[in-house]
């Protein structure tokens, strides 16, 4: 446990104890992080007889995480489609910037509204009145975990499922380099209160859609190369998926940058989509993020922020022109990679 959650926990807690009516929310393209957040806090303030409304943000609810206890409680709904007054606090988790909160339009928040950030993502801009961020953490569920501890609230086993498939999927399956010994005793204390844990990663694991895996298969066959290969970059235009009837929801949380990353010598993997006419999506991952610090590329671009190992980033922009400015974004980062 970090100094840091132990010294804002008593402030965070402070702000629940007055609150009545609690928002809470998932960042857009929500993956088991923030979905396994919001529904575990939802449940520790459900005990704590809070009114809370859980809202879904930009995207479609993600069906591969439907098991999750309370997922039918998510409304289809984002945060310009609800009015912020209504609420007294605001629990914003797992997002680094407003524009994660929804992309819609320019985020504002009411005078009377109090808003707390939980987050892991070292680009946070620290937007919120108290802000938790602590990127020492592999998952925003970690925190959480020690934060209902320091609390002392039940976790219940609705709660502990939640938090366990939160970590599992940001720290991919207990692999991935920011991975601590908390992480494994969070894991473990977790797995104690949910027994069967095994079904639901079953269940995650295999709920694919024939659509996403056409949308695999045409990433691994658009794969370019840059900077005498070492950024591999797998760019598809909206036409293409339009004709191969995909839809965004198919292209969102698919690993392909974590697939280019695994051969040696391509040092960042790039997922660019055009998910609509004129946004594309990126996802970065990197082999050596001592070396790459994909987080500080995507912070770069103007549009996007993450972790060192792991980031992403949208581009507003025609598809030829956000494959150039990336491109020279990536040369002004690492100059030392040469030209394209």
């Amino acid at each position: 446990m970090t100094d840091k959650v132990k010294q804002l926990a008593p402030a965070i807690w402070s702000e629940i104890q007055k609150a009545n009516r609690i928002l809470l929310h998932c960042h857009p393209s929500p993956d088991g992080d923030s979905i396994g957040g919001v529904l575990a806090m939802m449940h520790v303030l459900e005990l704590l007889d809070k009114q809370v409304t859980v809202i879904i943000g930009d995207s479609e609810p993600p069906q591969s995480l439907s098991m999750l206890p309370g997922f039918g409680k998510i409304q289809r709904k984002n945060y310009f489609q609800i009015n912020p007054s209504d609420f007294d606090l605001f629990i914003i988790q797992d997002s680094s910037s407003p524009d994660q909160i929804s992309k819609v339009g320019e985020i504002k928040f009411p005078s009377s509204l109090r808003t707390v950030a939980i987050d892991h993502h070292g680009t946070n801009s620290e937007f919120a009145i108290i802000n938790l961020v602590d990127p020492n953490y592999p998952a925003v569920c970690q925190i959480l975990y020690e934060l209902f501890n320091i609390w002392k609230v039940d976790i219940s086993p609705k709660t502990a499922i939640n938090l366990f498939m939160g970590i599992y999927t940001d720290t991919g399956g207990f692999k991935y380099e920011i991975t601590n010994s908390g992480t494994f005793i969070a894991g473990a204390e977790l797995v104690k209160l949910y027994p069967d844990f095994a079904k639901v990663i079953f269940e995650f694991e295999n709920n694919e859609e024939p659509e996403r895996l056409r949308f695999i298969g045409l990433s691994l066959t658009h794969i370019e190369t840059f900077f005498q290969n070492h950024v591999a970059i797998s760019a598809l235009p909206h036409d293409l998926l339009q004709t191969n009837n995909i839809q965004k929801r198919h292209t969102e949380k698919v690993d392909i940058a974590n697939m280019l990353k695994s051969v040696p010598g391509w040092d960042i993997g790039i997922r660019f989509t055009e998910t609509d006419p004129g946004i594309v999506t990126l996802s970065f991952r990197t082999r050596d993020s001592e070396k790459f610090n994909v987080g500080k590329i995507a912070l770069a671009t103007g549009s996007g922020g993450g972790h060192k190992t792991a980031s992403g980033a949208t581009f507003k922009m025609p598809f030829e022109q956000a494959k150039k400015h990336l491109l020279e974004t990536i040369q002004k980062v690492y100059p030392d990679l040469g030209e394209p």
